[in-house]
């Protein structure tokens, strides 16, 4: 199985995250990526032109990252017209992973759009389980994922989480919103349980007015792979730091949790 998550070194794995409308774009932007230090590649498909989703297309993408592992997404958010389906858009995903990918992204909702991005409902979940299977059968990985405008406890973090984990995802995300000192102090603990409790690598990411300090201390407290961006782009909320940034802090920053296995 080609994996993601080998990369992951003290702190986390730095993914430079990123969109494009051609081969060419996304090309240029993973050698950006790789010169300014990153560890790994995430691409939104999103916004790739109609003529380009295909396995040679993709398959070209790849090549150009080199020894960096490649993820893709591609989330309910498609300017291009052409996937307005749940169903539809995984063929795309699955076109990359028989490209090479490394992970692919499996929404937490997927088959049926769900408050928190997580369905509850037994079929959806049984067809995510199948689709996880499928993916691992052709040699990748999977990132089941969910994004909220919202804050969560601690326990609904973990419990979501574990949902996840036991669909079959082999790295588990969720990503909330915290507005507050009192949110964020939350959202540091919450990250710390989760290091404890899960048994496999997670990603635990803010948004919201109090999320820029736990983007940088997240990867020190358990997150395995945190985004960051070569350079912003009016096409993204521009809410990840920069890769530079992300590797100052790393390097400077001599405060780390003990080097015990986390599950």
């Amino acid at each position: 199985m080609r994996k993601f998550i080998d990369g992951i070194r003290r702190g986390a794995m730095i993914t430079a995250i990123m969109t494009g409308a051609t081969p060419s774009e996304l090309i240029a932007q993973i050698r950006q990526a790789d010169y300014d230090g990153a560890d790994g590649i995430a691409i939104d498909l999103a916004q790739l032109r109609p003529e380009f989703r295909n396995v040679d297309s993709l398959r070209s993408v790849i090549a150009a990252a080199g020894i960096m592992p490649v993820m893709f997404y591609f989330y309910r958010n498609d300017p291009m017209k052409q996937y307005q389906t749940d169903e539809a858009r995984q063929q795309l995903l699955l076109a990359a992973v028989d490209a090479g990918a490394h992970i692919v992204d499996v929404m937490g909702d997927l088959y049926c759009p769900s408050p928190r991005e997580c369905t509850h409902d037994e079929t959806a979940i049984a067809r995510q389980m199948e689709l996880i299977e499928t993916i691992h059968a052709k040699g990748s990985q999977v990132v089941m994922s969910s994004h909220m405008s919202e804050f969560l406890t601690t326990d609904e973090v973990l419990a979501q989480l574990r949902e996840f984990a036991r669909r079959g995802a082999d790295v588990v995300k969720l990503v909330q919103t915290v507005n507050s000192d009192e949110q964020l102090a939350t959202a540091i603990r919450t990250t710390m349980v989760l290091r404890r409790e899960l048994d496999r690598p997670f990603i635990h990411l803010c948004n919201g007015t109090h999320s820029r300090l736990h983007r940088f201390l997240g990867p020190e407290l358990g997150v395995s792979i945190c985004f960051a961006v070569s350079r912003f782009d009016l096409r993204w909320p521009m809410t990840q730091p920069t890769v530079t940034a992300m590797k100052t802090v790393f390097d400077s920053m001599r405060f780390h949790l003990d080097d015990t296995p986390r599950g």
